[in-house]
C-alpha cells in the first residue's frame, strides 16, 4: 500500500518561507538539498510523519502563480482560539474563526492563514474526523 509522505509547493524565497512556516505551523527544516538550478527544503515537526516540500528555483524572479486547481494544505491544533490569537499577536494575520455545520451538527471549526507565496493553509480545531 502507498505511504503518503510530502506536498510540494513553489515558493520564491526560500528564506522567508522557512521562517513563515517555522513561525506560523512550528514546522522545522528537516533536510535541505541544493542542486544546480533548484533546492529542495523538507519541513516538519514531531507531530507530523508528513512533510511539505519547498522547491526554490534559482532563476525564478516572478512570483508564481496558483492557477484554478490549487486549493489549500490543512493542519489540525487542539486549541483553535489560542493559535489564532497567538498567530494574529506574531502578525500572520489570520481570517476569522468559522464553523461549518453538517446535518445539525459542528463539522468543523477553522481559520485560514497565508503563506508568502499566496498559498493557503487551513487551520482546523481537533474534533471529529480532523483529529
Amino acid at each position: 500500500m502507498a505511504k503518503y509522505i510530502h506536498s510540494m509547493i513553489r515558493v520564491l524565497d526560500e528564506e522567508k518561507s522557512v521562517g513563515f512556516y517555522d513561525k506560523a505551523l512550528g514546522l522545522k527544516v528537516a533536510d535541505r538539498y541544493p542542486f544546480d538550478g533548484f533546492t529542495l527544503v523538507y519541513l516538519r515537526n514531531p507531530e507530523n510523519d508528513v512533510e511539505l516540500e519547498l522547491t526554490i528555483n534559482h532563476d525564478r524572479a516572478e512570483p508564481y502563480t496558483h492557477g484554478d486547481g490549487y486549493g489549500h494544505i490543512a493542519v489540525t491544533v487542539p486549541d483553535l482560539d489560542a493559535e489564532h490569537a497567538r498567530m494574529e499577536a506574531a502578525g500572520i494575520a489570520p481570517q476569522p474563526i468559522k464553523e461549518f455545520f453538517r446535518e445539525g451538527s459542528l463539522m468543523a471549526r477553522f481559520f485560514f492563514i497565508q503563506d508568502p507565496d499566496g498559498y493557503k493553509i487551513e487551520v482546523l480545531q481537533h474534533h471529529g474526523r480532523y483529529v
